[in-house]
């Protein structure tokens, strides 16, 4: 019985790494070493301060002073604005991801037929997505102006009085939409044609074989294969659209009546304009909690309507 307790004993020991699986594990970690600390110093460390600042009033030029949950429950309570915030926001999203799924789809079954020069094609559609962000916005509050701008003019021609786009309330929200159309539906074409690629041919030619129309394979071949592209998109389109703000900083300022008051602007005004870091941290904890929640909705969604090749029922 002793001889049998030093040996599972022994076997507990830890194994002593030889030379080369200590180099490599010393490689490793030196590799590893910048992003980790990238992580910790530049997200981990602010993350854990913001939350810390959150619970106090601070203005950044006295001392902070510290009031427990009260940010938070002027937020919810007391303050219209963040409520509105919260409305311009929800039906960005709503309005923005579904119609940027949908036109980047079309688009990228559009790019994926064997025609001659379709590379130049997908570099054309590709372009805006790299194209910096306020020139952009710049070019499109020109294309906006209801005076000079082109949309009205183009109009005009076909005999049709344009809108004030955004400086009317009711279409400075709808305005941003059709702008985020331009601006993000190329990066979600590259996704889309990947997974496209991704389709077996076999699969189309057996749909074939049993009489199905281009209807009936894109209903039943394309759409299930592509669930998995699907679900990222929607994710990435979920998280950006909450987080939007340089069209509503640079072209709209809130907008009139608030119409464009996305919440990471609302966010950003207490911060650096009302110099109330205190607040403003716990409006950056409530987005963050709401972009968790949706993202983490969508992920346990997807057991039911996401499909991967590999899986077994």
């Amino acid at each position: 019985m002793e001889a049998l307790a030093e040996g599972v004993s022994s076997k507990k020991k830890k194994r002593r790494l030889t030379k080369a699986e200590r180099k490599e594990e010393r490689a490793f970690y030196i590799l590893t070493g910048p992003w980790l600390l990238g992580l910790l110093l530049f997200f981990v460390v602010p993350m854990i301060a913001s939350l810390w600042i959150s619970l106090n009033k601070w203005d950044m030029l006295t001392p902070a002073k510290f009031v427990g949950l009260k940010n938070y429950s002027t937020a919810i309570n007391h303050d219209p604005l963040f409520w509105q915030s919260l409305k311009v926001t929800a039906m960005f999203s709503v309005l923005s991801v579904p119609l940027g799924l949908v036109f980047s789809l079309l688009l990228s079954l559009l790019l994926n037929q064997a025609v001659g020069g379709m590379r130049l094609f997908r570099t054309i559609f590709y372009l805006p997505a790299v194209v910096s962000g306020v020139s952009v916005m710049v070019l499109w509050m020109w294309i906006f102006n209801p005076q000079i701008g082109l949309l009205n003019t183009l109009l005009g021609y076909i005999g049709i009085q344009g809108p004030g786009w955004i400086f009317d309330p009711k279409w400075a929200l709808p305005s941003l939409v059709i702008m985020s159309l331009w601006t993000t539906v190329g990066g979600s074409v590259i996704i889309w044609l990947a997974g496209l690629k991704g389709v077996p041919p076999s699969l189309y030619e057996a749909a074939e074989l049993d009489g199905a129309g281009a209807w009936q394979k894109f209903k039943n071949v394309t759409i299930p294969m592509l669930t998995p592209t699907i679900f990222f998109n929607l994710i990435m389109g979920i998280i950006g659209a909450m987080q939007t703000f340089g069209e509503a900083y640079v072209m709209t300022k809130g907008g009139p009546q608030n119409s464009t008051l996305f919440f990471n602007f609302y966010l950003f005004d207490h911060a650096f304009q009302n110099f109330k870091m205190g607040y403003a941290s716990a409006l950056a904890w409530v987005l963050f909690l709401l972009i968790l929640g949706l993202t983490l909705l969508v992920v346990r969604s997807s057991a039911a309507w996401v499909y991967y090749e590999g899986e077994r029922n």
